[in-house]
């Protein structure tokens, strides 16, 4: 017990001073979860008890990203992205398996299994670094972000046949039709009890424990969703992320969902915090020292390989600059790689050798992705001109009353700031980009720092007095998170927001005041239903 507190100890003050550094050079912070994990292994010498306990804790972190990921997968989400999630989804992961797995077998002669152990592995991407980093961009609405998340839903869908065929190769049971019915028959049963549970009980649960009006109560509750629904999948052969992932999808079905989100995301980064800290400490550094240069050239040509693949297949479908930043986005290997190859260890279809060259190739991938995706815009710049798509996004306590809330600081909430000021109106600014908060604070402007989804941020800016609050967030999704979160706060709140496409619109007709929709918005036409409030009265 002394021995695993030394090391968690050293990890939480590792990764404080790392994250420090990155977040100062404006680096991402995977990086320092990563960094610590190789320093622990290569100068704490941490034993491999400590890692497997830490393995352990840090699959949570898979787990709750792939609920989150279950979230944005409703049916009706579904139907919205069907071309993005089977048929892109589709044709890169089909490509990438046969290319990889056509150099494994006829360049380094590997047998057939491992060959295509070996491709269906290269294929995948980091679902948890491309969704980290492109939801802190604001970039997950556009149109490479729909596309990279599309194809990173099917890919993660991908990840349960791929561990089932690494255990039909790996079976000494020559009835290869009996494993495969006894694995259907595992997966309708584990459907359809998660499906009843969902249908019939999660929607009455959580109404039963919102009645109730604790937080930690709600939190406990999800919590035991979540792991409840991982333990049903994993007691049928499972992982315990595909439970995970068809609870979300149960609950996106519900009214709760963004409340939800909004909760779990700081628990989720923490835990894939941890699991990032693992992937580091599997790198064995005298392998990678000893084999660097095959390492990088490997990690070199399968990047570019993927980027040439995915860009030639969505060039057919898309702009060129699109196809090209969705490629560079899904370029690196991820992490869902390291599971299949660990199994495939394990059952003995790769040596020790090849499984540890490839696992070090998938982190070195993973380290210089966050790169990167930060510079997708540059790097595309380099080689396809184009005009550059519109991107900016959108936080000390009040006691202001009859004032308005503005939720963001991008574009459009820059403008409506500056017309409440003009009119001489009381309002307050939620941000939660430091940046855009001491932009704001320059300019005179009351700001509080923070997600204005969170209940004590709303709190803070005294949300119960308040008579209207504008949500000028371009992000489709933080938009329903912070509406939601606004009236859980207050029902009688005028809340006014702009959305871009009817789909949107539809989602939060039964959670805000007024809509407004189309090329026309303007900010004075947001602040014009703020004001219609006959609440409103201007003390000025």
């Amino acid at each position: 017990m002394d021995s695993f507190l030394l090391v968690l100890l050293s990890i939480v003050f590792m990764t404080i001073i790392l994250n420090t550094i990155m977040k100062k050079f404006e680096l991402p912070t995977i990086l320092g979860y990563i960094i610590t994990g190789i320093i622990l292994m290569r100068f704490y010498k941490v034993g491999l008890n400590d890692l497997g306990i830490l393995s352990n804790i840090s699959e949570f972190g898979i787990v709750f990203l792939m609920f989150t990921i279950g979230l944005e997968f409703s049916v009706k989400y579904l139907r919205s992205m069907k071309k993005e999630v089977f048929l892109y989804g589709f044709l890169q992961l089909l490509l990438a398996t046969f290319i990889f797995g056509i150099i494994s077998y006829y360049l380094f002669h590997y047998n057939l299994k491992s060959a295509i152990i070996i491709g269906a592995s290269l294929s995948l991407s980091s679902t948890a670094i491309i969704i980290k980093i492109l939801n802190e961009k604001g970039d997950l609405q556009k149109q490479y972000g729909r596309k990279a998340l599309g194809i990173l839903l099917f890919q993660d869908i991908a990840v349960i046949p791929f561990l089932l065929m690494i255990s039909i190769f790996a079976s000494k049971n020559s009835n290869i039709f009996e494993l495969l019915t006894q694995t259907a028959i595992s997966a309708i049963i584990v459907f359809i009890v998660i499906y009843l549970i969902g249908k019939y009980l999660i929607n009455s649960f959580l109404k039963f424990i919102t009645s109730f009006k604790t937080y930690e109560i709600f939190i406990a509750s999800i919590f035991f969703i979540v792991v409840g629904s991982s333990y049903i999948a994993h007691s049928f052969g499972f992982s315990y992320s595909l439970g995970a992932f068809l609870s979300g999808m149960m609950i996106a079905e519900t009214k709760f969902k963004y409340q939800i989100e909004a909760d779990l995301i700081p628990f989720r980064d923490i835990l894939l915090g941890i699991f990032f800290i693992t992937v580091g400490m599997q790198i064995d550094f005298n392998v990678f020292l000893s084999n660097i240069f095959l390492i990088l050239g490997l990690v070199t040509v399968i990047m570019i390989i993927k980027l040439l693949l995915l860009f030639t297949a969505l060039s057919f479908f898309t702009q060129k600059r699109t196809a090209f930043k969705t490629a560079l986005a899904l370029s690196q290997i991820g992490e869902f790689s390291i599971v299949v190859l660990e199994l495939a260890k394990s059952k003995m279809l790769l040596n020790d050798f090849t499984s540890q060259i490839l696992l070090t190739s998938v982190v070195i991938s993973m380290i210089f992705a966050p790169f990167i995706i930060k510079n997708i815009r540059f790097l595309t710049d380099i080689l396809i001109k184009e005009q550059l798509e519109q991107n900016e996004y959108i936080i000390h306590s009040t006691t202001m009353k009859n004032h308005i809330i503005v939720c963001g600081y991008g574009s459009l909430g820059k403008i409506v700031c500056k017309k409440l000021n003009d009119k001489k109106i009381n309002f307050i600014l939620i941000e939660h980009d430091i940046k855009l908060i001491k932009e704001a604070l320059e300019l005179g402007i009351l700001a509080i720092f923070g997600n204005a989804a969170m209940p004590s941020i709303i709190k803070a800016a005294n949300g119960k007095d308040a008579v209207s609050a504008i949500v000028a967030i371009d992000n489709e999704e933080k938009l329903q998170i912070v509406c939601e979160a606004l009236r859980e706060y207050s029902k009688e709140l005028n809340i006014v927001v702009n959305v871009k496409d009817i789909l949107s619109q539809e989602a939060l007709n039964d959670k805000v005041d007024h809509i407004l929709f189309g090329p026309d918005l303007t900010a004075s036409s947001l602040i014009k239903e703020a004001l219609s409030c006959s609440a409103y009265t201007n003390p000025h």
